[in-house]
């Protein structure tokens, strides 16, 4: 068992949020209970998680998208009132971190996707330094890394294959990061794995011969949330619990 502020303070300092321009607010979202014992993981705070997590008596529920949103009017209305709703009826602490969660050396998104893949982590480059670059561990080619991504991922990739050149250089980062590509090009990425593609990318990758693989925003930030929670669950002896939500983005 701990308290509610050790938890709160021990992400803070792991996490570093206070580094980041984010799209909204980090650490802890709606408060709970004061004593912490069980905490449950995943992606998003969807209400079929919250529903989840208080069906496994979770004290804390972590996620990587939180409920609050630059942008949103501040209304308690519709979806927004019933996953707080849910929450506060059970007396759950939310914990969400969005850009820091991505970004740290060892237990984000990226880090934690990246070693899956067999990628080393050799440089940072892009808006606030979220995109990773490296090379992989052993010498691949672009079919072999989108067999890595479907097995790691459970799903197959849209590929775009640029000119079909060796993979010395690899750059990746996960959820909606498509709008890196042009900086993934700049720091001589020969491809760059992300969750979603858009219409430019597509042009990008046949102009510049950088092959695009676009792996799903869920599927590529499922890991770097388990990394944090067993962590924390580690560090003040509780119990950690990943649910994954099915979401085919």
């Amino acid at each position: 068992m701990v308290q509610r502020q050790e938890v709160d303070r021990y992400l803070r300092e792991l996490l570093a949020p206070d580094r980041f321009k984010d799209y909204g607010p980090n650490g802890l979202q709606v408060e709970g209970k004061a004593e912490v014992r069980t905490i449950v993981c995943g992606v998003t705070a969807s209400l079929a998680l919250i529903e989840a997590a208080a069906d496994l008596g979770a004290d804390a529920l972590l996620v990587h998208h939180g409920l609050f949103w630059r942008g949103q009017d501040g209304r308690l209305t519709g979806w927004l009132r019933a996953r707080v709703a849910r929450l506060i009826a059970a007396d759950i602490n939310l914990f969400a971190f969005h850009l820091p969660l991505d970004a740290h050396p060892l237990l984000g998104n990226n880090a934690q996707w990246g070693q899956r893949l067999g990628l080393r982590h050799e440089a940072s480059t892009g808006d606030q330094d979220l995109v990773f670059v490296g090379s992989p561990a052993l010498p691949t080619s672009l079919d072999e890394l989108t067999q890595r991504v479907g097995q790691a991922l459970g799903r197959e990739p849209l590929v775009l294959a640029g000119d079909g050149r060796p993979l010395r250089r690899v750059a990746w980062c996960s959820g909606g990061a498509q709008g890196h590509f042009e900086d993934a090009i700049a720091a001589g990425a020969d491809a760059y794995l992300t969750g979603e593609i858009s219409e430019p990318q597509a042009h990008l990758a046949k102009e510049t011969g950088v092959a695009f693989l676009a792996c799903g925003h869920h599927a590529s930030e499922r890991f770097g949330i388990q990394a944090v929670a067993d962590d924390v669950a580690r560090r003040f002896g509780l119990h950690s619990r990943f649910i994954d939500i099915p979401n085919p983005a």
